[in-house]
């Protein structure tokens, strides 16, 4: 199905915004040709995106006279999309200041699409994704097994981490327990931790997660993914945001992404705190190789245009028949199916 159409009033606003960028690049270009050809910026050497602002870039030295320090930089037109994590090639200004010229190849990409359907990418060169949860708000399946799909199809690693662990009571554990034994069973590993002990340290179950690996925290809002980073870097001014006790949902408190380096070796990349995973940018067949145990049914069903639903000779409705699938992975399989089916009868995608 075709996008939605826009009227006269709206491409002609597109138009504008896209020749005022450009014009703005071309000034930035200008201004970047102006420096190399006065001889203003210096050799070329690797740099770390550390944050990103809008067309500008913090960008740490990895070499050279500047090496651990922070230079606010720009980027060259010619260069797509950087995010943090992004090891690049950059050329210092005068002052702490200067030019990206080039993006070294990424190890891995993460990346979710924004409110209007577009991909955007998060963060790059992860070794493993952090899937916070916690018993307040309570998690859901569905809601678990989005970010577990988007880590599958991106071959990140993913961890699942129960913070607050110390909310548990006779009133919810035995829906968390059977809730974390499922994820172990298909071999996701399950960490349980409260993210501050009773000194403010962090808990060492945190500590040994994070040590000498390229980390993101991903979750719900609310689940404490802040109140983890606050007890790793007590000395960043990071704002924890409280509980709705109206809403019992979070509210958001990070605005960028941004990485961070550890006393106990390795990095963290704080990215910003989503209630939704939206996952309607993918295929079907990406949705299925999301799913585990489902991955390795792909194409032995009867039919090629098989639904997976009531469809004579599924292969995966038979699995789940036979406990190869559990009901709540099942359930949670279709009504992802579901959802990208809906979005896409909306029109807020193309088929």
């Amino acid at each position: 199905m075709a996008k939605r159409r826009l009227n006269k009033q709206q491409q002609w606003r597109i138009r504008k915004i896209q020749q005022e960028r450009t014009e703005r690049a071309h000034r930035k270009e200008r201004a970047i040709d102006e420096q190399l050809e006065s001889g203003e910026l210096g050799a070329e050497q690797a740099g770390l995106v550390i944050a990103h602002y809008g067309q500008q870039l913090d960008i740490e030295a990895l070499e050279g006279d500047r090496k651990g320090t922070v230079c606010r930089c720009f980027v060259r037109a010619n260069i797509d999309s950087l995010v943090t994590g992004d090891r690049v090639v950059w050329r210092p200004g005068a002052g702490e200041v200067g030019v990206v010229v080039a993006r070294s190849e990424r190890r891995t990409l993460l990346q979710r699409p924004d409110k209007f359907g577009q991909i955007k990418p998060v963060a790059a060169n992860i070794d493993h994704i952090i899937l916070v949860i916690a018993p307040e708000p309570e998690p859901h399946d569905n809601l678990i097994d989005r970010y577990l799909v988007a880590a599958e199809n991106t071959g990140i690693p993913a961890v699942i981490l129960l913070n607050k662990d110390d909310l548990v009571t006779d009133r919810n554990r035995d829906a968390i327990d059977s809730l974390l034994a499922r994820y172990e069973t298909l071999g996701y590993p399950v960490v349980r931790t409260s993210a501050r002990t009773k000194d403010g340290e962090p808990a060492h179950q945190v500590t040994e997660l994070v040590r000498d690996q390229t980390s993101v925290f991903v979750g719900q809002s609310g689940v404490g993914k802040s109140s983890i980073i606050q007890t790793l870097l007590p000395e960043e001014s990071i704002r924890v945001g409280a509980i709705s006790e109206s809403t019992g949902k979070g509210t958001h408190t990070t605005t960028t992404a941004r990485l961070f380096h550890l006393e106990c070796g390795g990095d963290l990349i704080d990215s910003p705190g989503i209630r939704e995973f939206g996952l309607w940018h993918m295929s079907g067949d990406e949705i299925e190789f999301g799913f585990r145990e489902i991955r390795n049914l792909i194409g032995h069903c009867r039919f090629r245009n098989c639904r997976h639903q009531n469809d004579p000779g599924c292969a995966i409705n038979e699995a789940a028949k036979n406990g190869e699938i559990s009901p709540e992975r099942m359930h949670s399989f279709h009504r992802i199916l579901q959802d990208m089916a809906e979005q896409q009868a909306r029109g807020l995608i193309a088929d």
